[in-house]
């Protein structure tokens, strides 16, 4: 009865631990790539990219909050792109 016990603590942790691992991976992956980029892998998803100059600075910033949720971006992820598009206006 111990050994089980044992046994399921070690099999937790190792799961705990593979978990924590992978769950680092995308925030290394995002960290590495351009708003520019980001920008074309996930707005494209849903609809036609627009321009950078379609929206002044504010105007971005607010489709950025808004985006942020409404297509399950991280925040450094619609950092990257608001500052992206707002380099570009």
């Amino acid at each position: 009865m111990k050994n089980k016990s044992i046994i399921t603590s070690i099999l937790i942790a190792i799961l705990t631990l593979t978990v924590l691992s992978q769950s680092c991976a995308p925030s290394k992956m995002i960290a590495q790539k351009s708003g520019a980029q980001l920008w074309g892998e996930n707005c494209i998803r849903c609809h036609n990219l627009p321009s950078p100059t379609d929206f002044n600075d504010v105007q971005w910033a607010t489709i950025g909050l808004h985006m942020e949720d409404r297509a399950s971006l991280t925040e450094t992820e619609a950092e990257k792109i608001i500052d992206f598009m707002k380099s570009a206006n």
